[in-house]
C-alpha cells in the first residue's frame, strides 16, 4: 500500500451550510496542532437542523460541509486507486467529495466537477475508511448525475467532507436532525497491491 498526501492538510474552510438556502444548521471546524507544526487533527462538528427560516422559498436544509481551499495547481491521483480517511466518528454517514477541473459541466461554468462517495464514521474509535476512486459518483448540487462519466484523477483541485440529516444508506447509521461530530486525523491517496 502506498500513500501520498499534501503537507498542507490544515488548509480547510467551512464552505457550505444550509444557511445559504435559509436553513438553520450550524458547523465549526477546529484544527488541533499535533505539536510539531505539520501534524494536525480536525474536529468538524455542529448541529443539523431540518427547519427553515420563515419565508424561505428553498427546500434545502439539514446539511453542512467543509472544503479544502482550491489547490495551487492540481493534485495528480492518476496511478492511485483509493482514498483513505482516518476518522473518529459519531455513527453518522458522511460524504467525501473530490473536485476536479471543470470538463464535464457546460463550458463557462465556474464550478468544478464534483464526485461523491458515502463514508460511515463509526462511533467512538479511530477507523480507517478506504474508498475506491471508482465508487465516487459524478454529482451536481448534491444529486447524482445519471450519465456515463469518468473522473479525471490527474486534475484534482480540492476535496471536502459533508454531512446531511438523511444519511447515506448504511444500516444502523445515525439519521435526522441533531448534533454531529467527526475527527479527521488524515486523508490520503492509496495504491493498493
Amino acid at each position: 500500500m502506498e500513500y501520498i498526501h499534501s503537507n498542507s492538510s490544515c488548509d480547510l474552510l467551512i464552505s457550505m451550510l444550509d444557511i445559504y438556502f435559509i436553513g438553520l444548521s450550524s458547523a465549526s471546524l477546529e484544527i488541533k496542532d499535533g505539536g510539531n507544526g505539520s501534524d494536525c487533527t480536525g474536529v468538524f462538528s455542529g448541529n443539523l437542523s431540518t427547519e427553515m427560516s420563515e419565508g424561505s422559498k428553498w427546500n434545502r436544509s439539514g446539511f453542512c460541509g467543509m472544503r479544502s481551499k482550491k489547490f495551487d495547481g492540481f493534485i495528480d491521483l492518476d496511478g492511485y486507486d483509493s482514498i483513505a480517511l482516518r476518522l473518529k466518528g459519531d455513527g453518522r454517514c458522511y460524504i467525501s467529495t473530490i473536485y476536479t477541473e471543470n470538463w464535464v459541466n457546460s463550458p463557462g461554468q465556474a464550478e468544478d466537477n464534483s464526485w461523491q462517495a458515502f463514508v460511515f464514521a463509526p462511533k467512538g474509535n479511530w477507523y480507517t475508511v478506504k474508498v475506491p476512486l471508482a465508487r465516487y459518483l459524478p454529482t451536481w448540487k448534491g444529486n447524482v448525475i445519471d450519465a456515463e462519466m469518468e473522473m479525471n484523477p490527474g486534475r484534482v483541485v480540492g476535496m471536502s467532507l459533508y454531512v446531511n440529516s438523511q444519511g447515506g444508506g448504511f444500516i444502523g447509521a445515525k439519521l435526522g436532525a441533531g448534533d454531529f461530530r467527526v475527527e479527521i486525523d488524515w486523508i490520503k491517496a492509496l495504491r493498493m497491491p
